[in-house]
């Protein structure tokens, strides 16, 4: 696999038995053999993206007074802002070269996960910033909800099996800066090799050079989607939960050429998370003789606590 298989949604919404199992066949393999596809056919309308990346802009922007008046160490950021250098992937000291802001989950007031949540933060300065947030976030939500619809029957589950956890689930929008590079980094780059946490990850924002994909002959591939397209991979819940059938790959934000070091990049990737008590036990349909269980049973809530601490967000 040298590049990243192209997949259209529409496929899967169309009401033809064979479009829709041929997109179940193309996410399915493409997921079992590299982790990633790049995805037509979503729920975000050219407008909201625009918007969306106007707004965020217009954030990371602001005095750094203002925007550290936004960042609530004590919640690990899991709202609001995270200011630069913070967050580092496991294994590394060095903090990866961005800041970011985080939108969370959208509850009901008589949902049982409300109290789990914090609040989302408010950004007094930008009156649009929070509503086309929440707007991006339930786009990428509900084409996510069609991702692992198609996901289940490729793995031979009911194809609302993954529903009962994607709703309430604890996902988190995460608009990210990386700023222009002003002096050699010393080991650091924009985003160091690393897996994702949650089921899968739907990404704007790929178009440029600069996100690279590892395949499983440990070759660095561009990721590179065109302007209507999102790039979605496997996280390492699913991964978990299918016994490595779905796999989680390793991916990075490299720094750009020394010649556009003066330039910022912007991406925004949706982590869909599942609900906290969801088990992440391995699937007995992934496991067999050639196969066997390759992961101890855990929940969501506490594989997250785990790697939050690992990646330098919740200090023990």
């Amino acid at each position: 696999m040298q590049n990243i298989p192209s997949v259209d949604l529409r496929d899967f919404l169309s009401d033809d038995p064979k479009r829709k199992q041929k997109f179940v066949n193309e996410i399915g393999s493409a997921f079992e053999d590299i982790g990633f596809v790049a995805l037509k056919g979503h729920f975000l309308n050219d407008q909201l993206v625009d918007e969306l990346y106007g707004e965020i802009r217009n954030f990371f922007s602001l005095p750094l007074e203002t925007k550290h008046s936004y960042e609530i160490p004590e919640i690990g950021g899991q709202r609001g802002y995270v200011s630069f250098g913070k967050e580092h992937a496991k294994g590394r000291k060095e903090g990866d070269l961005k800041e970011f802001w985080h939108f969370g989950q959208y509850v009901d007031k008589d949902s049982k996960y409300g109290s789990e949540y914090p609040e989302n933060v408010e950004v007094k300065e930008l009156p649009r910033f929070n509503a086309v947030g929440k707007e991006a976030y339930q786009m990428l939500e509900k084409t996510g909800v069609y991702v692992l619809r198609a996901l289940a029957l490729h793995l031979g589950l009911d194809e609302f099996y993954f529903d009962q956890y994607a709703k309430d689930g604890n996902s988190i929008l995460r608009p990210i800066h990386y700023p222009p590079i002003t002096s050699e980094p010393e080991n650091a780059i924009r985003a160091a090799a690393h897996g994702d946490i949650n089921l899968i990850t739907l990404l704007m924002g790929a178009q440029g050079k600069g996100l690279q994909v590892q395949n499983h002959n440990g070759d660095w591939i561009d990721a590179v989607a065109e302007p209507d397209e999102l790039v979605i991979n496997v996280g390492d819940m699913l991964s978990r939960h299918t016994n490595n059938k779905l796999k989680s790959t390793i991916h990075q934000v490299v720094n750009p050429p020394r010649e556009l070091w003066g330039t910022s990049r912007y991406s925004i990737p949706f982590f869909m998370h599942p609900v906290s008590d969801m088990k992440l036990n391995c699937l007995e349909n992934c496991i067999d003789t050639e196969n066997p269980k390759k992961y101890e049973d855990i929940t969501a809530g506490e594989f997250l606590y785990e790697r939050l601490v690992d990646l330098g967000l919740i200090k023990k």
